[in-house]
């Protein structure tokens, strides 16, 4: 089965906590802060193998979720970081961000590899909040939670050349001659459903990947029928082979097939209109093929001209030969595709294409009212919360001293709350009262 798109979760490892330890030695007395801090998460990388041709590893497994980092130790000994999740994905994989729509990576060289959760950074243990004035700190903090999203996988088929056409005008029978592809093969149309993968060997011993794309119709850039599923694994390919059926055994024109197959292509991506096209004049073993193929020739003369033309019969083999040499020489005069992708990502670091976001550099907030909740908004007060044991009573005395440094306990004084009024932060909520220069404005409930 060839599965081209899947939605799945992926979340970094959570960091460890960091540990409050104090050094207990015999003839060492007051001996200080001994907590280690917690271990780093493990990041969800997917990594490109080019041993993977479709996204069916992914229709049974759908989450993926790092290690966490290992808690900090006595005698400032940090915990371990956690390992990586390794993702294999085909090349030719496109990752999207589920909820923006924002494309995350773009995966098609062989190793090739990008950080889509990044674990969360360990917390510090108490070692780290020694100063002279309190120098024995019964602090530390938690880990950070790993990022978590859902993502989008789409597949486009990476080919050399890819096989266009209308339903029934012999492609699948052309992979199957050329190559030791065997796709399903049948006198109707939409046989092909899926993208058929052959390698070709010229018998000059060049060879080149094709792929047999399902039959297009009109309005497929528009999404008719399986229109969007089909065109855009022609955006992968290097040349265009477009098999036209010269027989009109249907009643149809080949000169008016041929040019509704490359408008809709147009459509779907201008580009398109661009890439090389040799077109293959297929079924020439018919009565009236020749007479077809001279009215096609003019025509096309006259709208394109120079474009290559090969009369070829798939199934007496006529002419299939010569197609293969001008395909192959028409590949041998392209950029070097991987070439072109290292000179694109010569500046990336070690083949990273997607970095998380930097953290605010300040504690920016909001404050807004829900009924008799002041609720106060802030991603980077959140996670601070995250990171704070309230079960130490130092901790907690920190971090009422931040909100009071970055000014949140002013702002809501301005906004009317008074003692015991009910303060939402993220999931948590305290009681608000007013303190002294070193009290915690806040009592968790």
């Amino acid at each position: 089965m060839f599965v081209d798109k899947a939605k799945i979760y992926v979340k970094g490892g959570d960091g460890g906590d960091g540990l409050v330890a104090f050094r207990r030695e015999l003839y060492v007395p007051e001996g200080g802060p001994a907590g280690g801090d917690g271990g780093k998460g493990g990041d969800v990388v997917f990594r490109v193998d080019e041993g993977l041709r479709t996204l069916m590893d992914f229709r049974y497994q759908k989450h993926f979720k790092a290690p966490k980092g290992v808690k900090g130790k006595n005698k400032t000994q940090h915990g371990a970081n956690a390992e990586d999740l390794i993702v294999r994905v085909p090349p030719g994989t496109i990752v999207y961000d589920d909820d923006t729509g924002e494309m995350l990576a773009d995966l098609t060289r062989h190793g090739q590899e990008v950080v889509i959760a990044k674990g969360g950074r360990g917390g510090r243990g108490n070692t780290r909040f020694k100063t002279p004035a309190n120098t024995a700190p019964a602090i530390a903090e938690n880990g950070e939670e790993g990022q978590e999203r859902w993502v989008t996988l789409e597949l486009k088929v990476m080919a050399d050349v890819g096989l266009v056409g209308f339903p029934s005008v012999g492609k699948s029978t052309l992979l199957s001659v050329v190559s030791g592809a065997q796709p399903k093969i049948g006198a109707y149309h939409f046989t092909t459903l899926t993208p058929n993968l052959g390698v070709v060997q010229v018998s000059d011993e060049r060879s080149f990947v094709m792929a047999d794309l399902p039959g297009l119709i009109e309005g497929a850039h528009a999404g008719v029928g399986l229109g969007h599923e089909f065109l855009r694994h022609v955006e992968r390919t290097r040349v265009i082979v477009h098999v036209v059926d010269m027989s009109g055994m249907e009643g149809r024109d080949p000169f008016d097939d041929w040019e509704k197959i490359n408008e809709e292509l147009k459509l779907y991506n201008a580009k398109l209109a661009e890439r090389p096209q040799i077109v293959a004049a297929n079924k020439m073993d018919m009565p009236e093929s020749e007479e077809q193929l001279a009215a096609f020739r003019e025509k096309v003369d006259a709208v394109r001209p120079g474009i290559e033309i090969v009369p070829i019969s798939s199934l007496t083999r006529q002419g299939v030969p010569e197609l293969l040499y001008k395909v192959a020489d028409l590949l041998d005069s392209l950029p070097d595709p991987s070439e072109v992708a290292e000179e694109a990502t010569a500046d990336e670091d070690e083949g990273i294409v997607y970095r998380m976001e930097e953290r605010p550099s300040d504690h920016e907030f909001r404050i807004t009212r829900d009924n008799e909740v002041y609720v106060v908004e802030s991603e980077s007060i959140e996670k601070l919360l995250k990171r704070t044991q309230f079960a130490s009573y130092e901790a907690v005395l920190r971090f009422g001293r931040i909100l009071r440094n970055i000014g949140v306990d002013a702002e809501l004084r301005k906004r009317g709350a008074r003692d015991g009024d009910t303060i939402r932060i993220g999931d948590f909520e305290f009681e608000f009262f007013e303190g002294g220069k070193d009290d915690y404005l806040f009592e968790d409930r």
